[in-house]
């Protein structure tokens, strides 16, 4: 049974997936903030903007000029981050160490409404955007050289996202990127020696808890994760264990494009703000080997702690020591579980 105090009292908890530790003090709480604040996020925007280099048949920073499409785009950034031929150079002297990596970065752009969010658009509409990234996972997955398919969203100027359009990113690379490293390493541990998926396991006894749930339908549950290092940190795991979304059946498709509507209204609901957040998609890599260990999930890291101006920063203690939260996984669970699935602006 877990103790009572844990509550009120400091306390580290483990990241299963990463084999990382985090420092929770759920007594800091009801410190008073006289530290930096932030704008609220711009809601009035409209369907349509000519300077807005994702808005269809736009031009783009780059030179090129958008369609004029109607569901979810993508295209290669225009000043990617990585690149497809860099050749194989490595560098080695004494302690210094470099290596080239290749890859491919694209944009995708959820819808040609330039107003709209993923909790304001349809159920349709989301659905049409995880079919793009099964796509682009297939695709970028099956190039030559690419073992690691990364798709992420950031949303809100706080979380450094330059265009408010609604868009995502999927950086496609050679190497597998450190924090996949980790999560590889922990879910083949488990696997190894169980026979089974640590977070299948993991799943199951937050349902019988019932202490961290946000949503859960047919397919999918979102919940705070028991080492959530952000305030209102979630993931959302499909209840069948599945290594990608490529293996997504229709119903399930939907039902995740449900759940990412749902949870993403809760968000804005906290604060009446369009809530900035970090979300990305963990799944199996595309080096071509088994992967019986993965189970695909998706996370979001949202900044927000007290109200919609005031940002958790990861500074001091958390870059030098130890990442630490002031409000409990149970605490930020009940908060969103209570919130309406309807979206504040519709009341």
């Amino acid at each position: 049974m877990e103790p009572s105090n844990f509550n009120s009292n400091p306390h580290r908890r483990l990241n299963i997936l990463t084999g990382e530790w985090i420092l929770v003090s759920p007594h800091r709480n009801k410190r008073p903030w006289q530290g930096k604040t932030e704008k609220s996020a711009e809601t009035n925007l409209p369907s349509y903007d000519p300077s807005c280099y994702l808005c269809p048949t736009n031009k783009r920073m780059g030179g090129g000029i958008n369609p004029a499409y109607k569901k979810p785009f993508s295209f290669v950034n225009d000043f990617s981050a990585l690149l497809q031929d860099v050749g194989n150079e490595s560098y080695e002297n004494g302690l210094l160490y470099a290596e080239s990596e290749s890859g491919i970065c694209k944009v995708v752009c959820f819808s040609p409404d330039h107003s709209l969010t993923l909790p304001l658009m349809t159920v349709e509409a989301i659905t049409d955007v995880i079919s793009l990234w099964q796509q682009e996972y297939a695709e970028l997955g099956s190039k030559e050289g690419i073992n690691h398919v990364q798709i992420f969203e950031n949303k809100g100027a706080i979380m450094g996202c330059s265009n408010p359009h609604p868009h995502g990113q999927i950086w496609a690379q050679h190497k597998i990127p450190l924090e996949v490293e980790k999560k590889i390493r922990q879910l083949k541990n488990y696997w190894d020696k169980h026979n089974k998926s640590i977070l299948q396991d993991y799943l199951g006894q937050e349902l019988e808890l019932d202490k961290r749930i946000v949503l859960e339908n047919e397919y999918f549950v979102a919940l705070v994760p028991y080492w959530a290092v952000w305030p209102y940190e979630t993931m959302i795991l499909p209840k069948r264990k599945i290594a990608h979304i490529g293996l997504l059946t229709e119903p399930e498709k939907k039902a995740y494009a449900e759940i990412l509507k749902d949870l993403t209204i809760k968000y804005d609901n906290i604060f009446k703000t369009s809530f900035p957040y970090s979300a990305g998609i963990h799944q199996a890599p595309t080096d071509g080997k088994e992967h019986p260990e993965w189970h695909f999930h998706m996370s979001f890291y949202p900044p927000l702690l007290r109200s919609a101006t005031v940002k958790k920063f990861m500074v001091g203690y958390e870059m030098f020591a130890n990442p630490q939260r002031d409000i409990t996984a149970e605490q930020a669970a009940e908060t969103l579980k209570a919130l309406p699935k309807k979206h504040y602006t519709l009341f």
